[in-house]
């Protein structure tokens, strides 16, 4: 018998939960499972993971192969550096905000704008120190 560890599909409409379930590979989705080896809950802020590593263990020790999300939990969790040795980062990364084309937009022309001022006050800095040597050099003169 193929074992597979994935998700079994629970909570209402619109607001999924998940089991990580060890099951059969020819059950259906959300039908006959052998054992629960965890929850992931999604919805929540950061997302909720929790996986009894031990018995994930033991079932990938036995075969059992995971599907890619549940893969990507067990990396996270910490039960695939067990079973395998490899290192993971569980480093989850910041979400970029999302931003209008027409945000970008004044976004651009603020930083052209300000572009353009630094320039022209380096070059009023440049013309007020060649005047400042200038004068100098005549009132060295006197």
């Amino acid at each position: 018998m193929a074992v597979k560890l994935r998700l079994m599909r629970m909570g209402k409409k619109k607001q999924p939960t998940y089991r990580v379930v060890a099951a059969d590979s020819r059950s259906p989705r959300n039908g006959r499972f052998i054992e629960i080896i965890g929850t992931y809950e999604p919805r929540q802020d950061p997302s909720v993971i929790k996986i009894d590593n031990e018995r994930a263990v033991h079932w990938l020790a036995n075969g059992a192969q995971p599907t890619d999300r549940v893969e990507k939990l067990l990396k996270i969790s910490g039960a695939w550096t067990e079973h395998t040795g490899e290192a993971f980062s569980a480093a989850v990364p910041e979400r970029a905000a999302r931003k209008s084309k027409k945000q970008l937009e004044k976004e651009a022309e603020a930083a052209e704008a300000a572009a353009s001022e630094a320039e022209a006050a380096e070059e009023s800095a440049d013309g007020e120190d060649d005047a400042n040597a200038a004068d100098d050099a005549e009132g060295g003169d006197e």
